[in-house]
């Protein structure tokens, strides 16, 4: 056995490892599922579910809950960070003081979340204890993401502010390993691409800067903001704009591949598959647009803003409304297959873990569904 095929077999196990970690039926660690914000899973669903807990904290909540360990993370209004139980039983929390709208990143066995005062923290997933914070000089509002440093061992955090800066620090120690200054607000999370962080600013670009060093290596006009996250399937981006124009970019190429205009404003971050990608808009619907073509598959009509992200979990959709219900959907005809009417605005993306969906809203619970009528 050569030195070369040892190499390429480590080097595997290494990248099924780390694909395990990011994201599995029994987890979904953050905000889009994985590094690449496409928010899917291959895994199935059952077409019905039944109301099991809820579990209040002391103010609303805007922070989109994450999953693993056998637990149930998010931040409140409250200023405290949670972990939960599956049961709905509370582990720990942690008062941060200031509120906390972002979503939490679970990786390794340590959570990083990011809130309103600038402040991002990072915890032992197990018990809660403060392992580090980072201060930045404005309001985070997205979730944090991970790459791989330049030696593939040691793993950095990436996180967007309103100072205008990308953010870049150590997973292990929290220190600043750099910046990158974009022309106005960081409002969403940054996708990975290789070595390369993708993201829309509410400059109206979209950005693409090198992991390794901050650098920019792509500055594309969008013409107005791209609040939330692109959503990144093989070489190719998908995001909105305020305006409801909806693009697919070619990241290896670097330029836009097709632009679908008239959907009103997109706050909620696309659910991408090879061939669907699923989006909801503040004009009351939820997208569905061929991967390849841009052309509209199917749309459906909620009641209220689409303000959270769509997850795709095998032939279906999972979907929150601001009115407060939480739908079903055929992931190939667009039609309802089963709702829940929480009855509050819910604006944080759902959850999945072990057949069970959680849903924090804007009432301050958190609600977990599990397989039922």
């Amino acid at each position: 056995m050569n030195l070369r095929f040892l190499s390429s077999f480590f080097l595997l196990i290494l990248v099924l490892q780390l694909s395990a970690q990011e994201k599995g039926s029994s987890s979904w660690p953050s905000f889009r599922g994985d590094a690449q914000l496409t928010g899917t899973l291959s895994s199935s669903i059952p077409s019905t579910f039944k109301l099991l807990w809820s579990f209040k904290s002391g103010d609303e909540i805007k922070s989109s809950p994450v999953t693993g360990n056998g637990l149930i993370y998010f931040g409140s209004g409250d200023g405290f960070v949670y972990a939960i139980t599956v049961s709905g039983q509370l582990k720990w929390k942690y008062n941060t003081v200031t509120a906390i709208e972002a979503a939490p990143l679970l990786i390794e066995n340590t959570l990083v979340v990011g809130s309103l005062d600038g402040s991002l923290y990072a915890f032992n997933a197990l018990n809660g204890k403060l392992k580090w914070k980072y201060i930045t000089d404005g309001q985070i509002s997205g979730g944090a993401n991970w790459v791989a440093g330049p030696d593939n061992k040691q793993k950095r955090i990436l996180v967007g502010s309103y100072d205008f800066f990308l953010h870049c620090v150590s997973l292990n120690s929290g220190k600043a390993l750099w910046k990158y200054e974009s022309g106005n607000y960081i409002n969403g999370t940054p996708a990975v691409y290789g070595k390369t962080a993708v993201f829309g600013g509410c400059d109206g670009f979209l950005h693409m800067i090198t992991t390794a060093n901050g650098k920019e290596l792509k500055k594309t006009e969008i013409g107005t903001y791209v609040p939330a996250s692109a959503a990144i399937v093989g070489d190719r981006a998908y995001f909105g704009n305020y305006d409801g124009a909806f693009y697919c970019f070619d990241l290896k190429a670097k330029k836009i591949l097709w632009k679908t205009d008239g959907g009103g404003p997109f706050m909620a971050s696309p659910a991408a598959t090879n061939s669907d990608i699923v989006t909801g808009s503040q004009n009351h619907n939820v997208y569905c647009y061929d991967a390849l073509k841009g052309t509209i598959r199917w749309k459906f009509k909620t009641l209220g803003k689409v303000d959270a992200s769509p997850i795709i979990v095998g032939n279906k959709v999972i979907i929150a409304s601001g009115e407060g219900r939480l739908h079903i959907l055929d992931l190939q005809s667009g039609k309802e297959i089963w709702v829940y009417d929480i009855g509050s605005n819910i604006s944080a993306t759902p959850a999945v873990m072990n057949n069970m969906i959680f849903v924090a809203s804007e009432d301050g619970k958190i609600y977990a569904f599990g397989a039922g009528k």
